[in-house]
C-alpha cells in the first residue's frame, strides 16, 4: 500500500509510485488534489479504504496540470461515482485528449536530471473528462471555500489552490521542496512565467504549502518569501 501521511484532521498526504495526492475530508465528502500516474487509481483506493472511506466518498477531483504524474489517474478515479474533475480552462483539451501535450522546455541540468528520474518512463495519461473548467480566481466547494490562483510557467494552465480558512496552499509544481530547500518547479514551458508565478504564491498568508513535489512546507508564507528573495 503507498504511503500514508497525516498532515491535519482534514487533509492527508498519499504516495504513490511516482507523484504525490492530496485527500481532504469535509465530513466524509472527500476532495483529491491531483491523482498520481496512471497506474495510481488501486493504491488510492487502497489508501482510502485504510482511512475509512469509500471510492464513492471522493466528490471532485482537482487537476493542477496536465502532466503525467499529476493528471494519470483522473480518468479511473473519476469512473469512481458522482466525481467532478476541474482543471484550468487551458489545461482542460490536453487533459480531454483533443490537443497533444506540450513538452517542457529543458535546460541542459533539467534533461539529466528528468532522465535520472526515470520521468521520460512514466505511463501516459488517459484521457479524462473535465466537468468545470476553471479560471483565476475561481472558489471550489471544499474546504471553506477553495480558490483558485493561476500559476502560468510550468504549464499554460497550471494552479494553485488556497483554503484560506486553514491556511492550507496546493502549489502545485511551480514549489518543490527538495532537500529541506524551498524552490521554484523544473521541467517549465516558460521558466521566466513561472518565476513571476512562484513569487505570487510567496505574498499568499498560508501555513502550509502542499508542493507538488516534496514534503509540505511549514510556516509556508515566511519559507516562500525567504526562497522568492533569494531568486
Amino acid at each position: 500500500m503507498m504511503r500514508i501521511e497525516r498532515l491535519s484532521p482534514e487533509l492527508h498526504l498519499l504516495l504513490p509510485d511516482f507523484g504525490q495526492v492530496y485527500l481532504w475530508d469535509d465530513g466524509g465528502e472527500l476532495t483529491l488534489v491531483d491523482t498520481g500516474v496512471a497506474t495510481s487509481a488501486a493504491a488510492v483506493a487502497t489508501a482510502l479504504r485504510h482511512l475509512g472511506h469509500r471510492t464513492e466518498d471522493v466528490r471532485r477531483v482537482v487537476l493542477t496540470h496536465f502532466h503525467e504524474d499529476h493528471a494519470g489517474g483522473a480518468a479511473e478515479i473519476s469512473g469512481w461515482g458522482e466525481v467532478t474533475v476541474l482543471a484550468h480552462r487551458l489545461e482542460a483539451p490536453v487533459i480531454r485528449g483533443e490537443r497533444p501535450a506540450p513538452p517542457p522546455r529543458f535546460t541542459d541540468q533539467e534533461r539529466v536530471l528528468h532522465r535520472e528520474l526515470g520521468a521520460h518512463l512514466l505511463p501516459p495519461a488517459p484521457a479524462c473528462r473535465v466537468d468545470r473548467e476553471l479560471e483565476d480566481g475561481d472558489v471550489i466547494d471544499f474546504g471553506g471555500g477553495a480558490r483558485v490562483i493561476h500559476t502560468p510557467g510550468h504549464t499554460d494552465g497550471s494552479i494553485a489552490v488556497h483554503l484560506p480558512g486553514p491556511g492550507v496552499l496546493f502549489t502545485g509544481d511551480t514549489v518543490a521542496h527538495v532537500g529541506g530547500q524551498v524552490m521554484p518547479g523544473v521541467f517549465n514551458l516558460d521558466r521566466d512565467e513561472m518565476l513571476r508565478s512562484f513569487r505570487r504564491l510567496a505574498e499568499i498568508d498560508a501555513r502550509l504549502a502542499c508542493v507538488g513535489h516534496g514534503a509540505p512546507v511549514t510556516d509556508a508564507q515566511a519559507a516562500l518569501a525567504a526562497a522568492a528573495a533569494a531568486l
